[in-house]
């Protein structure tokens, strides 16, 4: 029987709103990545009722609420190495020395998806409020048999 593909959710820059958009977008996944500037408790709570949630503190996540969410973390998902931060300036390591196969990162509120020295780099946008003339976008991984891809997708507004 072929291996099925695991689906993650990349989200970013929600700033205390979750759209309805974004729910949609994110229904089915089997995982959800926040990459930061999450601002409020209630963000986490929304997408835990989707699917179970990793996120990263973001320059904007203050509070007793925030203190307990790592500025940076480490995720291991069906043999994929995954090292999650707010702003990918501030990366303190090496990715490939490191052994991780994908960056997923935020801040910039501008979605990209690239590949430097045999590592995939997500940011998913910004899925919280406008800023300037960017859009309002997530991102995805999907792993199957040991291979990721990515994906971008604007929301709809």
């Amino acid at each position: 029987m072929p291996e099925t593909t695991f689906k993650i959710g990349v989200i970013s820059d929600t700033h205390n709103l979750v759209r309805p958009e974004a729910k949609r977008a994110l229904a089915g996944v089997d995982r959800i990545l926040h990459a930061g500037d999450i601002c409020g408790a209630e963000v986490l709570e929304a997408l835990r009722a989707i699917a179970p949630v990793t996120a990263v503190r973001g320059n904007n996540d203050h509070g007793p609420w925030a203190d307990a969410i790592p500025v940076t973390e480490a995720v291991e998902i069906k043999g994929i190495a995954i090292y999650m931060l707010h702003y990918v300036g501030e990366l303190d390591l090496d990715p490939q020395a490191a052994g991780f196969h994908v960056v997923v990162s935020g801040h910039s509120h501008r979605p990209s998806i690239e590949h430097k020295d045999g590592v995939l780099f997500l940011n998913p946008g910004s899925a919280g409020p406008r800023r300037f003339t960017l859009p309002i976008s997530l991102g995805f991984i999907e792993i199957a048999q040991g291979r990721v891809k990515a994906r971008l997708q604007t929301l709809q507004t």
